[in-house]
């Protein structure tokens, strides 16, 4: 049986940390997804190509959307 004396606290720690690290992973890459396709300046092509990119290679794939995606076109300034 496993007792609160086996699980010292720093492990406590750190697996608090490793949850909420892949939370906020997770949630980044629903908004990078959800932003993708709400795009109306990417065509078909370009949505599919950084789902596919965003899917296969996850982290780098994240970063690099943020990094390289255009800037939002101005009706979508507007509205948001």
């Amino acid at each position: 049986m496993l007792l609160a004396a086996d699980y010292p606290f720093l492990d406590v720690m750190w697996t608090v940390f490793i949850i909420f690290a892949w939370f906020i992973w997770l949630s980044l890459l629903i908004m990078v997804l959800w932003d993708n396709f709400q795009r109306d300046d990417h065509s078909g092509w370009a949505k599919a190509g950084w789902t596919v990119f965003v899917i296969f290679v996850p982290l780098l794939g994240v970063l690099i959307y943020m990094i390289a995606r255009p800037s939002a076109p101005p009706d979508r300034r507007v509205s948001a």
